[in-house]
């Protein structure tokens, strides 16, 4: 499975992904590492490193330096609803100067568990994360509107979450 993992990625297509993103060089080995544990992020090292050829303590090391290296996180994912969080919401925000200031600001939220900048109709694309109607009004109206440079906002209110996955694999 080692060689099929490895020879499935080419080089040039690793190179001009890297040069792109201007981020850490990750070399198929790595990848194929980030894939298991995208599969199942609780998956033994020994595990992965037989998929991929490589020792236990090897895997060991390459996951520390990703997760160092701010490549990847290894975390649990829920259904919000299902913790306690009963009001999540997908909010667009239209902004006034540097974009970056606001999406800083918005990041340093802990409420806002998702902050993109966009190019479309909106600026900033802001998943707020909630235990309540109240609190989301909280959120949206007293601290994101009141950011330096927020111009509006538009909010979408989740009624169910259909799929949540984080399984796209690398290229």
């Amino acid at each position: 499975m080692h060689s099929d993992v490895v020879a499935s990625r080419s080089a040039e297509h690793r190179d001009s992904r890297e040069s792109r993103n201007g981020g850490p060089q990750l070399d198929a080995v790595s990848l194929a590492i980030i894939e298991q544990l995208q599969e199942d992020g609780r998956r033994p090292y020994a595990a992965i490193g037989k998929a991929v050829g490589l020792s236990e303590a090897a895997v060991r090391q390459r996951v520390q330096k990703l997760l160092d290296q701010g490549v990847m996180q290894i975390v649990a994912v829920t259904d919000p609803l299902t913790v306690g969080f009963r009001r999540q919401a997908m909010v667009g925000v239209h902004v006034e100067g540097d974009v970056e200031s606001v999406a800083d600001a918005l990041t340093a939220m802990s409420e806002c568990e998702y902050v993109v900048m966009t190019a479309g109709s909106f600026d900033l694309m802001v998943e707020i994360v909630c235990e309540d109607d109240d609190h989301l009004l909280d959120v949206i109206n007293r601290r994101i509107r009141a950011v330096p440079g927020v111009r509006s906002t538009e909010s979408f209110v989740y009624l169910k979450l259909k799929k949540q996955t984080y399984m796209w694999g690398t290229r």
